[in-house]
């Protein structure tokens, strides 16, 4: 029965600079390993234009000049999520799981097939008919990449997440080698079902399909939800 799941929340952030809700990852992880955060948390957000570079970031994958990112105002920041490099921008739904994943006896494959199966979903619910590819993680229409995966793991904890294009401009997608795979181009939701779609619309979906997909019971918050028992 639902009564018995373990608890989860989610926390909205809105549009969140990407350097601060980096930080804020960092310190939910410590706080969830200490147990002052007791059960695991969604945090949601979209981030102004960002590219970050992963684990595999190569600065060859990006094809314009950071003085050109300088020039209009978009960092360009280096983490320890695995993947390469990625844009973020408004327009994009973004999610960060805080994830015991050895409390849940979730592998880190099976892991990353949850995050792939929330964007699945999430694409369904709008008529778009997605699917994955061998050849890297995410979720994908035809040869053009919907969202995308990156993770980061700290003492059985995850951070990072998954990023799906809801209506996010696709020009700055074009200045990056996508994965280091040639020929990949970006869509979005909004561009596959042929008329607008907003972030906000896509965010009412995100609790019933969380819940059902982490088998938790979700509840909404409006900030952390520190000192509550440990599931």
């Amino acid at each position: 029965m639902a009564d018995n799941l373990p608890k989860a929340y989610l926390l909205d952030l809105g549009l969140s600079d990407y350097a601060e809700t980096y930080q804020l990852q960092q310190d939910l992880v410590a706080k969830r390993k200490s147990g002052e955060l007791g059960s695991d948390l969604f945090l949601v957000t979209e981030h102004p234009a960002t590219f970050t570079l992963g684990r595999r970031g190569g600065r060859e994958n990006l094809m314009v000049s950071e003085a050109y990112l300088q020039e209009n105002n978009i960092p360009l920041i280096h983490i320890e999520r695995g993947g390469d490099i990625t844009f973020h921008g408004e327009g994009q739904l973004v999610i960060y799981p805080i994830f015991d994943l050895r409390k849940a006896k979730v592998t880190v494959g099976d892991y990353v097939a949850l995050l792939e199966e929330v964007m699945l979903q999430l694409a369904q619910k709008y008529g778009v008919v997605a699917g994955r590819d061998p050849r890297n993680n995410g979720i994908w229409v035809g040869d053009k990449k919907l969202g995308s995966v990156g993770i980061a793991i700290r003492h059985g904890i995850s951070f990072h997440g998954l990023a799906v294009n809801v209506n996010v401009s696709l020009e700055p997608f074009s200045w990056v080698n996508h994965c280091g795979l040639a020929g990949v181009s970006m869509t979005t939701l909004a561009l596959e079902r042929g008329h607008d779609l907003k972030v906000a619309t896509v965010k009412h979906d995100l609790p019933e399909i969380l819940a059902s997909l982490f088998k938790r019971t979700v509840s909404i918050v409006s900030e952390v939800p520190l000192s509550v028992n440990v599931q």
